[in-house]
């Protein structure tokens, strides 16, 4: 169908047409009226050069209020500030929480002295638990390992704060020699014990269960999940049948997490930790007596002793990578006295005992009694000193000092108990002992002795 809108100029009425040339007329006459501008005349064009964007002016606008300054963030006063603020492990209240905050609260003293023992060590051990983004409370698990005692040992041959066996001290890098046992060096065993639990709770998800793993084992962990699963029962850590042990372990923490977080509640005053570093590090390159180092760096030989600890002969043996931990208000006092030093650094090495050897006989050519002799090589009780054993025996003279390579000393094993374990299991509330399978290693950990250092033991699944 036409469309009448779409129609050709010569297809409109003739009163239209005339119209249109009537405009078209006028609109050229108006064109020829335009004045002109001759070529010569024309004025030369300018480059147009950009000028920088200028803000929009507004009359009367109203001047912003400038920004309020930033307050500045404050630094925690001391490390007790600084853990409290990292808490984030959501707290656990039960009836053995209750009566592991009594069981504080009777003994205060100890309490006081486990926190000033730790007060060496809390700077450093919060910064590195900070640093990998862990909640604060993992800072006071030493509490509950060793009373934050590095010198702590177990019968299960668990050595140090963090309470490390042998064998897990060596998966997780720690060495162990004549000379050196990394378990008990409070920088070495830190990390290896972080490094462990970041791997526990990578295992489980939930920071109960890595601490339960922590104390008893990731494969008992597992399994007693595994055992829940199949019963159709809850996984979480209050549901699981465990020993006593384990059982107790994260509520003391919790205890003790109560306790830092309020002190006057239960009549406890804490320590004043400076939220500063204690001590640093120094590296040895060469060797010398751990009396002599001590005397360089003007502390005590106890003080000394219990910030290393890991070196645990009368000499350190010093491979230019060997360190030592001062206060850090001594380290240039050692470094001073230790390059004015012209004397000999050592005054021991190393003796291995021959067949024809008599310990008595051995001490005497030293001029030492044999009691003597076994207290400097940390040799106690009945044991005896026997053929094939290498012992330290006082030198004499500028020689070179005998200190080779030597392996870590054997450990007696551990007698396993083949009867049946103690477990508690939790249901309803309600707690019940029941008996367990028995292990077949022994337990994680023993009851704490009557300084109050625990002796738990790491060991794997």
């Amino acid at each position: 169908m036409h469309d009448p809108r779409f129609a050709s100029f010569e297809s409109r009425t003739p009163g239209t047409r005339c119209l249109l040339a009537g405009l078209v007329a006028a609109i050229l006459a108006a064109c020829a009226q335009l004045p002109t501008v001759e070529p010569e005349a024309a004025a030369p064009i300018e480059p147009v050069v950009a000028s920088a964007p200028t803000a929009p002016q507004v009359e009367d606008a109203v001047p912003s209020p400038p920004a309020p300054a930033r307050t500045p963030v404050q630094a925690p006063a001391n490390v007790w500030e600084r853990i409290r603020a990292g808490f984030r492990l959501a707290d656990l209240n039960n009836p053995l929480v209750q009566e592991w905050e009594q069981y504080y609260a009777r003994r205060p003293d100890y309490v006081t002295g486990m926190m000033e023992r730790g007060g060496r060590y809390l700077y450093h051990v919060i910064e590195e638990v900070e640093r990998r983004n862990m909640p604060a409370e993992i800072a006071l698990l030493p509490m509950i390992e060793s009373a934050y005692n590095p010198q702590a040992y177990s019968r299960s041959h668990a050595s140090g704060m963090w309470q490390f066996i042998p064998s897990t001290g060596k998966l997780y890098g720690l060495r162990q020699n004549f000379w050196y046992d990394g378990r008990r060096d409070v920088l070495a065993a830190t990390s290896a014990a972080l490094d462990y639990l970041e791997n526990l709770y990578a295992m489980f998800g939930d920071w109960n269960l890595a601490l339960a793993a922590y104390n008893w084992g990731e494969g008992a962990v597992a399994r007693a999940i595994a055992k829940n699963q199949a019963k159709g029962l809850p996984t979480d850590y209050e549901s699981l049948t465990m020993p006593a042990e384990t059982r107790n372990y994260v509520p003391k923490l919790q205890a003790v997490k109560n306790i830092v977080a309020n002190p006057e509640q239960f009549g406890i005053t804490l320590a004043d930790v400076p939220n500063r570093p204690y001590f640093s590090a120094v590296t040895l390159l060469r060797h010398i007596d751990v009396q002599l180092a001590a005397k360089f760096a003007e502390i005590s030989l106890e003080e000394f002793r219990f910030l290393n600890p890991a070196h645990n002969k009368p000499v350190i043996k010093a491979d230019g990578s060997e360190t030592i931990v001062l206060p850090i208000d001594k380290i240039s006092v050692f470094q001073r006295n230790l390059a004015a030093n012209e004397q000999p650094l050592v005054s021991w090495q190393a003796y291995t005992m021959k067949r024809s050897d008599k310990p008595q006989q051995i001490a005497a050519k030293h001029g030492m009694t044999l009691a003597e002799l076994k207290e400097v090589n940390g040799i106690s009780g009945k044991k005896k000193i026997v053929a094939g054993q290498t012992i330290l025996v006082p030198m004499k003279g500028s020689a070179e000092p005998n200190l080779p390579d030597l392996p870590a000393p054997k450990v007696t094993p551990v007698r396993y108990r083949t009867k049946k374990a103690r477990c508690i299991r939790v249901k309803n509330g309600v707690r019940k002992v029941v008996n367990c399978a028995a292990s077949k290693r022994p337990a994680k950990t023993k009851p704490a002795d009557k300084n109050g250092v625990s002796v738990a033991a790491r060991v794997g699944s």
